[in-house]
């Protein structure tokens, strides 16, 4: 039985989300995404945070607000990528980045224990 309550997906989690929708076709150029207070109820978060979700594929150049009318995912512009090659370019640079980030994480810690290692040796005063 699970005692913690499931949590709650941040902004950044549900454009992801949405963004790995577009990648894979569920929601093509012109399709509405899913209406905001709809959606929020749905994850259970407030709709600030499903508008804050929206506004970073906006700036994304993913999708685009219709006003009084939705967000749609964008028609692919003449000369740019369509938004589902956009969107898998993106969640493929996130994948790259997280991978580095671990790089870099493990790059740290080596040079932590070499610094111990080498630390005694400069401090030992009858060398």
């Amino acid at each position: 039985m699970d005692s913690q309550p499931k949590r709650k997906p941040n902004a950044r989690e549900i454009a992801a989300r949405m963004r790995d929708e577009i990648a894979a076709g569920t929601f093509g150029p012109g399709d509405r995404l899913p209406g905001g207070r709809a959606y929020a109820k749905k994850l259970g978060v407030s709709l600030m945070t499903v508008q804050n979700a929206y506004t970073q594929l906006r700036e994304e150049g993913l999708v685009e607000g219709v006003a009084g009318s939705g967000t749609y995912v964008r028609d692919a512009v003449p000369g740019e990528h369509g938004p589902r090659e956009s969107a898998q370019r993106l969640t493929d640079l996130q994948g790259e980045v997280a991978r580095l980030s671990a790089e870099l994480t493990d790059v740290a810690e080596r040079v932590k224990q070499l610094e111990a290692a080498v630390s005694p040796i400069e401090e030992d005063p009858g060398a």
